[in-house]
């Protein structure tokens, strides 16, 4: 870990805890800043926030009081996942106070370099693939990020040996400044976070600041089949690597049912114990950000004849009277939802439902040929079954949650079927996470076994 001043004698905010919150604080505090920590919630049964109490820091819970101004803050750390229009963040910004998140500092502190990998979707498979990949071949990988471990604890552990595999979403790349990864990955940009972002053009730009401080010694392998990314691309000085699944290019490309990166055969398509033609993308990618490493073709060769998904990622579950059960809690947009259902060609019963963002689900209607029945939850029951009814589909049942759904699928199912849990929605209207979520499937799958 480097040791930084950048913050010593600095009078710092760090707005949100959780586990990145948490971490930050920590983390500037042993940096030699005045810490002052706000969460929203109580002090009461707050251990975070007790924690860091007792290490000495100001802590100031249940409210966000513009007060806390008055000592002179220099810089805001916050949770990716509080919006712009929080009061504290809204009066930073008119007071030309940086808003950062905890990835800008895991790179000041860091001295391994990064590979930063983000898109709307496929961020964690990808991310998984490269790590994995560069374990096989001894790269001594350390992955991170909002793949579920906070990236300012594993920068601490890095050393210039290292490769911080580090996954993004746009909320944490909207609070970076010096943040400059020696290789990029963009997958893919769709319509999603408009709560959050508000329109698409705002999501995009907030995705593309992963590229923003890359020189031309860095490199961003970009999905050349995406025509907005393309398009963002215009504005980054990085080494452009491009994979394609639908062309030739100079990166990563599939010609004959082989994988190719710069003209050298990697892998055939058949060997791929991988899921779904979707899942192509994300292999391209991984692909071509190893290469650019030194992996070797074995190391790649071993990693994808074995790899079968990601956790709550059109995650094989079990088979049950010849009825194959798959758990893509993961997929909490339209495009996600799109991609598991063109995976089988098997008729599916597709469990789907969960957080009203405002959107329709009109952009699902072409992949719904072979969904034969349609199980919904949550505050989009309503409008998803909507969709389902213009589709033709027969069969629409309404349940009150995951749980229930299950057993009502395999009532409808017949030998030979897929049941896919892909809600295209966020988890958040029923459950704290689409983990939770998926792991209930996951339950209720083997208890009806």
């Amino acid at each position: 870990m480097k040791q930084i001043d950048l913050y010593n004698g600095k009078n710092i905010l760090v707005l949100g805890l959780a586990k990145s919150g948490t971490a930050t604080a920590i983390l500037l505090h042993s940096l030699g800043a005045n810490v002052i920590v706000n969460d929203r919630n109580p002090m009461e049964n707050n251990e975070s926030a007790q924690l860091l109490l007792s290490k000495g820091m100001e802590v100031i819970c249940g409210g966000h009081p513009l007060s806390i101004f008055d000592r002179n803050i220099d810089v805001v750390f916050k949770n990716p996942g509080i919006p712009y229009t929080n009061p504290l963040v809204e009066a930073a910004l008119e007071k030309d106070i940086p808003v950062l998140t905890e990835v800008e500092l895991a790179y000041q502190i860091s001295e391994a370099n990064f590979i930063a990998i983000t898109g709307s979707n496929g961020k964690t498979t990808t991310t998984t693939l490269i790590d994995e990949i560069l374990t096989q071949d001894s790269k001594l990988p350390l992955i991170a990020g909002n793949i579920g471990k906070v990236a300012v604890e594993v920068a601490q552990q890095a050393t210039s040996d290292n490769i911080m595999v580090t996954e993004l979403s746009s909320f944490q790349l909207m609070g970076i400044q010096t943040f400059r990864p020696k290789i990029s990955v963009f997958l893919n940009i769709f319509e999603a976070h408009l709560d959050y972002h508000g329109t698409v053009d705002n999501y995009a730009e907030a995705k593309a600041a992963i590229m923003k401080n890359q020189t031309a010694e860095d490199y961003a392998v970009v999905n050349a089949d995406d025509p907005v990314i393309m398009k963002l691309i215009q504005s980054t000085s990085a080494t452009i690597i491009p994979f394609s699944v639908s062309k030739k290019v100079d990166g990563a490309f599939i010609d004959d049912n082989t994988i190719y990166f710069k003209g050298e055969k990697v892998i055939d398509t058949k060997d791929i114990v991988l899921p779904g033609k979707h899942s192509l993308e994300n292999i391209l990618a991984a692909v071509a950000a190893v290469k650019l490493v030194g992996a070797s073709n074995e190391s790649i060769y071993n990693v994808l004849t074995t790899f079968t998904g990601v956790r709550h990622r059109l995650q094989y579950v079990d088979m049950i009277q010849k009825r194959r059960f798959y758990n893509d809690s993961k997929a909490t947009n339209i495009l996600a939802t799109q991609k598991a259902i063109a995976a089988f060609e098997e008729d599916i019963i597709l469990l789907a439902g969960g957080l009203d963002r405002g959107n329709d689900f009109d952009d699902l209607l072409p992949y719904l040929k072979n969904v034969k029945a349609l199980i919904t939850f949550g505050e989009t029951a309503g409008k998803l079954e909507k969709t389902a009814t213009e589709a033709g589909i027969k069969e629409i049942k309404h349940v009150d949650n995951v749980e229930k759904a299950v057993p009502v699928a395999y009532e409808m199912s017949s030998e030979g079927d897929v049941i896919l849990l892909s809600p295209a929605c966020a988890s958040w209207d029923q459950y704290k996470t689409f983990e939770q979520r998926g792991d209930i499937f996951i339950n209720a799958v083997h208890k009806l076994k």
